[in-house]
């Protein structure tokens, strides 16, 4: 077992820093107080390889690991949360999700543009009446000769109105709830196919999140991703890689809470002497380096199953509710030890308290995760193979669950 980063690793960790540090840093607080997202920052991420950076070189991408999509996305939600989300339902939820249930001319027709930066995708499951309960979605699909025609609505879909392909999923029988559901990739443009902004959002106010009116929308037969009644476990594979970029962004931002929160307790003096120096703000900072470290394991754990194509919705579970639940600890002490201050944006903590509150939401809420993790523990639920099971990463060689680390 080695902890040690590649130098490839050490690069892409690099590189995101220094991108996110001069592209945004120095202008987040202003897009954050005005709502404003700013879509040449995506053409930027997609210039630099970011948008295609664990999917294969043959397919436009840059090849590398998924410790290494780790790296990027802690690196960008350190700077900002919606960075981190761009990558999170282009990457994660999208592309991703193409490169493990995709035919080959679907790979080659959407996934190539993608990973190239050329095109932004995104991924719509959520609706006004359904979160959790992906069974109870009411997007109906159809079948009319050698097309689907879909309707129905999306809400909090990141990038709806940047995105040049959606990953819908719709339901072609609603009395089959879960077993019934389909998912289909379409494309801007197409006729019936509207989108919208929502405002007044408590965090990620720079980022781009919106509905999706879908009205008679004909999708052409070869747009469905895998096959009628997969569209369950398609979507469930997406989240998967979804939630591995949320649990490594959350990282991120524990980090950055860590940082301001260090950097404030050897300014700040309170009673002749620095506030570091007071035993219940060390317990708050101690608590920061817990989980950043331990959240940070459980990303990489959950990485290397993924590197090496084994099946890792627990472990990914795991990391994800640990990591989004040390987030939101560390951005709430983060305003405690910064007093008064913290409540203000003239420092970002009350910025990474508003970001952190969705991610104990979105993904799964934590609620969902306890559950799992439960029933994991207890038996009740094992996971079943995959039609389609997940790749591994370029340069790695599929394993058995069995030659797994343990």
């Amino acid at each position: 077992m080695d902890f040690s980063f590649t130098p490839e690793q050490l690069q892409v960790r690099d590189m995101v820093r220094e991108f996110a540090q001069r592209e945004v840093a120095p202008y987040i607080r202003e897009w954050d107080a005005k709502g404003e997202y700013h879509p040449e920052v995506f053409r930027k991420m997609g210039e630099l390889g970011l948008l295609g950076l664990p999917i294969p070189e043959r397919y436009g991408g840059g090849g590398f690991d998924y410790i290494s999509l780790a790296l990027m996305c802690e690196e960008l939600e350190a700077v900002d949360t919606f960075l981190r989300v761009v990558i999170s339902v282009h990457v994660g939820l999208n592309s991703l999700t193409l490169l493990q249930w995709g035919t080959e001319e679907q790979k080659q027709r959407w996934l190539v543009p993608q990973a190239r930066g050329e095109k932004l995708a995104t991924f719509a499951l959520t609706e006004p009446g359904a979160g959790s309960d992906a069974g109870s979605i009411q997007t109906r699909a159809v079948k009319d000769g050698d097309s689907y025609v879909l309707n129905g609505e999306k809400m909090w879909i990141s990038l709806a109105n940047t995105a040049d392909h959606f990953l819908v999923i719709a339901t072609l029988d609603p009395s089959k709830k879960h077993h019934g559901l389909a998912a289909f990739m379409l494309e801007r443009g197409m006729e019936g196919l509207t989108t919208g902004s929502l405002h007044g959002k408590l965090g990620v106010r720079a980022g781009d999140t919106g509905w999706i009116s879908l009205q008679n929308v004909r999708v052409p037969a070869e747009n469905m991703i895998g096959e009628p009644g997969e569209g369950f476990k398609i979507a469930m594979s997406a989240i998967d890689q979804g939630r591995f970029t949320v649990a490594a962004g959350a990282c991120g931002l524990i980090r950055a809470c860590l940082e301001a929160s260090v950097k404030y307790c050897h300014e700040r003096q309170a009673f002749g002497q620095e506030i570091g120096r007071f035993e219940l703000v060390q317990q708050m900072i101690a608590k920061m380096v817990k989980g950043y470290e331990t959240s940070r394991l459980l990303v990489f754990r959950a990485a290397e199953l993924k590197n090496r194509g084994i099946r890792n919705t627990r472990e990914t579970s795991l990391a994800k509710w640990v990591a989004c639940d040390a987030a939101f600890e560390a951005a709430n002490d983060a305003i405690q030890i910064h007093g008064a201050y913290g409540y203000s944006n003239e420092y970002p903590v009350e910025r990474y308290f508003r970001n952190a509150r969705g991610a104990v939401i979105y993904e799964g809420t934590r609620e969902i995760h306890t559950i799992l993790q439960a029933e994991y523990a207890l038996g009740y639920r094992v996971d079943r193979p995959l039609r389609c099971p997940q790749p591994p990463a370029q340069g790695f060689e599929a394993q058995t669950p069995s030659a797994a680390m343990v």
